[in-house]
């Protein structure tokens, strides 16, 4: 195993999507400070690639992440570290909202602890019907660093948020669903076939639109109202510098006629 690589990259840039798989199927892709440093530095290696559009991740095996390592985290545990530094999962998570691309966590399987922070973190999550999402930690005494405020700041209700964190127990992915942890919910079959969908139609959208769609939302998502549209305003107006949404208007609508499609493609000045 010494030669194992922890994170698996599949790149296509003719489709704009980066494929990443957790790679310790026989740790349930527990997350070791090895790998959680593999997938730091691939996030921003692609996070300067303008060729892509979107990351996925996703589990070797049959889980997504089980969460942190817990005899890595033990070996660990005593070493001295300054408050504030952000490493880990906590970094994980910091990439994944602040880089261009749409992320996407596919996953199936179990999703515990430092795994659902990983998932908090993407803009996009897409579960099985049989994943299984919780936070353990509350069990063996701790109550979650970082899957604590991912959670709380996911937009779910807090009790719901609590009945995560202080009970330990799963919820499955149509529970999670109905919850707010996840964007949609596929029979287990499905999973992939959706997700590659899914991951290929966010390639194709213009670049500069992605990426300033999650400006304005991070930005937006925890200000006043008056706020968020003055801030709305700014991030609009940043945008005309990258692209122009009404260069296509007579394309557009003819793509749209019949009923809505998703197959429309903008033309860009190359």
């Amino acid at each position: 195993m010494a030669d194992q690589k922890l994170v698996l990259e599949k790149i296509s840039e003719a489709e704009g999507v980066a494929w990443l798989t957790l790679n310790r199927p026989e740790k349930k892709n527990a997350l070791t400070v090895a790998l959680l440093a593999e997938l730091a530095r691939i996030l921003k290696e692609l996070s300067n690639n303008d060729q892509i559009r979107c990351i996925v991740t996703m589990g070797s095996g049959d889980c997504y992440s089980s969460g942190r390592d817990l005899h890595d985290m033990r070996e660990r545990y005593a070493e001295r570290r300054r408050w504030g530094e952000h490493e880990g999962v906590a970094d994980i998570v910091n990439i994944l909202r602040n880089c261009p691309q749409v992320t996407v966590a596919a996953v199936k399987g179990y999703c515990l602890g430092g795994g659902l922070a990983l998932v908090n973190g993407h803009d996009l999550a897409v579960a099985a019907d049989t994943a299984r999402f919780g936070m353990p930690e509350i069990i063996r005494g701790s109550y979650g660093a970082t899957a604590t405020p991912t959670l709380f700041h996911s937009g779910i209700p807090f009790k719901k948020a609590f009945y995560v964190q202080l009970t330990g127990r799963n919820l499955s992915g149509e529970e999670a669903e109905r919850a707010g942890l996840v964007s949609k919910v596929v029979p287990e079959n499905d999973l992939m076939t959706f997700v590659e969908e899914l991951a290929r139609e966010l390639g194709s959208r213009n670049p500069a639109t992605l990426e300033h769609a999650k400006i304005a939302a991070y930005m937006e998502k925890d200000v006043s109202f008056e706020t968020a549209i003055k801030t709305d305003d700014l991030v609009s107006h940043r945008m005309r510098y990258y692209t122009n949404p009404l260069s296509d208007v007579e394309g557009y609508l003819q793509s749209q006629k019949g009923g809505g499609s998703l197959g429309y493609t903008k033309p860009e000045k190359k």
